[in-house]
């Protein structure tokens, strides 16, 4: 298949085409079939998401609390949290903040692009204003949107203003694909594509009910890929939607596998984490790398949702106490940090069987490279560097080449 050169960096390109896997159309561009997933708490920022696209990729920015790389913005909203009375006035000013550098950061990864590949605002559905980071998101020029944790039933009707822009839902399961194509065709909008995160395999937020459900084998990528073009067969739906699978995807012979059974490309978190051009500490990105999946553990996140993340100092310590936690969970007067980040919070909410921690302050301390207090979220899988920190260019060439030929290099 002849691939566009405009949108891909020209070596990559020519490794695609030497690769016999098929590049990926999306918002008429001819891209390589690798999306990198939005990892927050700005664990991909600009400097990831614009590395990715400027390859020929799919670079994901994740919104939620972006001010955390910007001095000035954490100047401006420091202390806040502790003034008691006005709650308000507070959230105000952090969301405020934090919408500000999601325009700061969606124009810096537009210049590190440089026109190349495709950029994408991953925004929870949980957060407390979402439809605000999607708002100011596409206020500011970004190429997709593309929304998880939980069905974002609304995304057409927050995006009417902007009929170019992409949107990509993010789901688990054919049946979760059927609803939102059909919510959304009665709004006359659909998916541009769809995201099939795998909860088994994937890392952050699962798109599961429970734990217990990560196993069940509708998640399946053999089930639910195609099951979900029959679907969309079946519906007359003439628009292509594409279909990304996520979760666990490590290797050449893992994208060939799931183009086989329909898949656009893939999606990928945690290597894309722990290359050079990750916008989080060195440290977090050697705990990530170092990890196996045994050092992991679910549990249920603070905004209710089943989480895989490595079990570090902190998150074991949690567990121990966790039942306790929740035994004595009750409502409380304000967040404990005044700014509201989840629409619903295990915490703040005092909901019975919810984490009972602060998510901001712990996926932040990990953005620091901070063990002691830090929640690290990461997929299953050996890394394809192992424990090593590459570059972006590096993973993706490794990801368009086969094992045969990387034995010979």
């Amino acid at each position: 298949m002849s691939v566009d050169p405009s949108h891909i960096d020209a070596k990559l390109a020519d490794k695609l085409q030497q690769s016999g896997l098929n590049a990926m159309s999306l918002g008429g561009r001819r891209l390589l079939p690798i999306v990198q997933g939005g990892m927050g708490i700005g664990v991909s920022a600009h400097r990831l998401a614009g590395a990715v696209a400027a390859m020929g990729g799919v670079g994901t920015l994740s919104a939620v609390d972006l001010r955390r790389h910007h001095p000035d913005l954490m100047e401006r909203t420091q202390g806040l949290a502790s003034r008691v009375g006005q709650d308000e006035a507070t959230r105000v000013a952090i969301d405020a903040a934090n919408l500000e550098a999601v325009a700061r950061e969606v124009k810096a990864a537009r210049e590190q692009s440089q026109g190349r590949g495709l950029l994408a605002m991953n925004v929870m559905r949980a957060v407390s204003d979402y439809a605000g980071y999607v708002k100011r998101s596409l206020e500011a020029g970004i190429d997709a949107v593309v929304v998880g944790a939980g069905l974002p039933l609304d995304l057409p009707d927050l995006a009417q203003d902007h009929p170019k822009a992409l949107l990509v839902p993010i789901l688990s399961d054919s049946r979760g694909v059927q609803l939102i194509v059909k919510k959304w065709e009665r709004k006359k909008r659909l998916p541009d594509a769809i995201v099939i995160e795998h909860p088994r395999l994937a890392g952050g937020h699962l798109g599961a009910a429970k734990i217990a459900d990560l196993n069940d084998p509708r998640f399946d990528f053999e089930r639910v890929i195609p099951e979900s073009l029959a679907f969309l067969r079946s519906a007359g739906i003439e628009k292509e939607i594409p279909l990304i699978a996520a979760g666990g995807i490590r290797s050449y012979e893992d994208i060939q596998r799931v183009q086989a059974l329909g898949a656009a490309g893939v999606q990928l978190g945690t290597p894309f984490a722990v290359t050079e051009e990750g916008d989080a500490h060195p440290e977090f990105k050697r705990i990530l790398a170092e990890a196996r999946d045994e050092d992991m553990v679910e549990f249920t996140s603070v905004a209710g949702l089943p989480a895989r993340a490595v079990a570090t100092p902190w998150l074991k310590a949690y567990l121990k106490i966790e039942e306790k936690l929740q035994a004595v969970a009750h409502v409380k007067n304000r967040c404990t940090k005044a700014f509201d980040c989840l629409a619903q919070c295990g915490l703040r909410d005092g909901l019975t069987g919810w984490g009972q921690f602060c998510i901001d302050n712990q996926l932040a301390a990990a953005m620091r490279g901070d063990v002691k207090k830090g929640l690290f979220f990461r997929g299953v899988g050996a890394l394809p560097f192992g424990d090593q920190i590459r570059s972006v260019r590096e993973l993706m060439d490794r990801l368009l080449t086969r094992e045969a030929q990387r034995a010979l290099a």
